[in-house]
């Protein structure tokens, strides 16, 4: 498995990954189109933003997305995670988050977000595991997204 930075080319394959789970494929091109053009802005983002794909044998097998941000004091926002439903728990998510981490590390980005559904335990016990912890019902933070790369054996 590679991880590299996503390109226009990667949408469809982006967007179908995310409609299994969010909904439908057009509706998430446009979508994930805006967001890496910059055309679209989550509340309180800033322009620098990374999306990021998982490839393995040729096909994306998860993605990415953060942005440095304002909200909730934070540094950086991550926007999106997603991996295809037969590579799940085998490690693809954590790769991703490593190097998303990495991302906002060299953005000078410490404190980062997430927003997850207070019945989304399944991504609530990832981040936990990964460092985050609550900082309202639909919010959890890293103090310091250093944690991830320190606790990623690397």
């Amino acid at each position: 498995m590679i991880c590299r930075v996503a390109s226009n080319a990667d949408i469809p394959a982006m967007a179908q990954i995310r409609a299994l789970t969010w909904g439908e494929g057009h509706s998430w091109r446009k979508a994930i189109l805006a967001y890496m053009e910059g055309a679209a802005d989550p509340q309180r983002a800033l322009k620098s933003r990374i999306v990021l794909v998982a490839e393995e044998a040729g096909s994306i097998v998860g993605l990415i997305a953060g942005h440095l941000t304002r909200r909730y004091a934070c540094d950086g926002e991550l926007q999106w995670i997603d991996v295809v439903p037969e590579r799940r728990g085998q490690g693809v998510a954590a790769e991703l988050l490593r190097r998303l981490a990495e991302w906002f590390v060299e953005q000078k980005a410490r404190k980062i977000c997430v927003d997850v559904q207070p019945k989304n335990t399944v991504a609530r016990k990832f981040y936990s595991r990964h460092g985050a912890e609550e900082l309202n019902p639909h919010w959890m933070v890293w103090k310091d997204i250093r944690v991830v790369l320190n606790n990623s054996g690397r």
